[in-house]
């Protein structure tokens, strides 16, 4: 039997193998052998409203923008907004979830990469889009992400906060959860991580019966 010292100094698993775990066993929904990456990407009321402001956003530009997707997940959002974009580069931690999108999702502008957001160097474009991403992550592996993001000139962050006042930047173990358990939230210009930005723009708020707190989409220029 595992005693509470043992337990105590029990080192989380890495961050790929939670997210492996996640889409083999459905933890976010979906059928058995099906890569679903929760309500967050398939409720119409949640990507719907999403898919408008971005693609307006990046419809904006005389010349379209590159762009990065950092944890694409199950590709349900991103495979709308590839059309708007020069080039489309899809990335995620989980092997069989990037060989299935290569299989599947084909288009001329289109890449997908197996990468570790936090370990592995990033594709370099315009644009980033990281969609309730970071709020999985511990603040160690945030701050990691972070010292790449000003490679980027508009990045378009999607996080689930809590309504009303609260504390930023709880740290938790990267995995399935979120801060919204706490009653937290990513906030990447509050301490510790204190993110330098020329700009920054509310682009978007969703709150729903389905979930707690607010979905937020902030845009960054850098």
């Amino acid at each position: 039997m595992e005693n509470r010292s043992s337990k105590k100094n029990k080192k989380p698993w890495p961050t790929k193998a939670v997210m492996q775990q996640i889409y083999e066993l459905n933890l976010w929904g979906g059928r058995p052998h099906e890569f679903y990456s929760g309500l967050g990407s398939h409720k119409p009321e949640i990507v719907q409203p999403y898919l408008k402001v971005v693609s307006h956003f990046l419809s904006s530009f005389e010349k379209p923008l590159a762009v990065c997707d950092l944890g694409c997940g199950d590709f349900n959002i991103g495979k709308k907004l590839v059309k708007y974009t020069q080039k489309y580069v899809a990335v995620d931690i989980v092997p069989d979830l990037i060989e299935h999108h290569q299989k599947k999702f084909k288009a001329e502008n289109l890449e997908f990469h197996c990468l570790d957001l936090a370990t592995d160097d990033l594709p370099v474009t315009d644009c980033v889009l990281i969609r309730q991403v970071l709020q999985h992550l511990s603040n160690a592996e945030i701050q990691k992400v972070l010292h790449k993001l000003t490679d980027f000139k508009y990045i378009l962050l999607t996080e689930h906060i809590p309504e009303g006042d609260f504390i930023p930047n709880i740290d938790i173990i990267s995995g399935q959860g979120i801060r919204l358990k706490k009653q937290s939230g990513v906030n990447l210009l509050a301490p510790p991580f204190h993110f330098k930005v020329k700009e920054e723009k509310e682009m978007l708020s969703i709150t729903s019966n389905d979930f707690k707190g607010r979905l937020v989409t902030t845009l960054y220029t850098t």
